[in-house]
């Protein structure tokens, strides 16, 4: 259900800011409302307390963002907590986020090697992805995993290319398993 609300928010703010030509800014803005909630836990806690009443909520939405958030950002919030979905701000954004993202060519790769790959090694890293893929340009998250053995384990999206060692080693195991020895 949080995935369906997600997107069908994310995608009219993501429908609205292409139509009126506003995605940059708007983009912008939902990840410094993404950053705003992050930082705030208190923010989270009085947006979704049953005993704060609605119309609490929205003027305190109101206070906060009115004024240096466009009025785009503003109305939104306002009826993400109209409609009672406030828990979901943080995952609506974030599906916006990556909608502009994917109209932009732009992909993010998770990459995960058993050392610190030096910058010539990530360099080539990213020139193959961007030969093999439709993206023009990667968000590149570099992160180290020592058991991993070897190799590396690189994540776009929902498609993960698996060449570490360990995967290959418990791969081999599980052929073995297969094996029936016979007297």
């Amino acid at each position: 259900m949080a995935k369906l609300v997600s997107k069908t928010y994310g995608d009219a703010l993501f429908k609205l800011s292409v139509e009126e030509n506003i995605m940059d800014q708007t983009a912008k803005e939902a990840q410094a409302v993404l950053d705003a909630f992050a930082e705030s836990e208190e923010l989270s806690k009085l947006l979704n307390h049953p005993k704060v009443a609605r119309e609490e909520k929205i003027k305190v939405i109101e206070d906060i963002f009115k004024g240096k958030f466009s009025d785009t950002i503003v109305g939104f919030l306002v009826i993400i907590v109209q409609k009672g979905r406030y828990n979901e701000i943080p995952e609506i954004f974030r599906y916006f986020l990556d909608q502009v993202m994917e109209y932009k060519n732009i992909g993010t790769a998770k990459v995960t090697s058993a050392t610190a790959l030096t910058d010539e090694q990530k360099a080539a890293v990213e020139k193959r992805l961007l030969e093999v893929t439709k993206y023009v340009e990667f968000n590149m998250d570099y992160k180290v995993d020592p058991s991993l053995i070897g190799g590396m384990v690189i994540r776009i999206g929902d498609r993960v290319v698996d060449s570490s060692i360990r995967t290959q080693i418990e791969n081999m195991a599980k052929e073995l398993m297969k094996i029936q020895l016979h007297k």
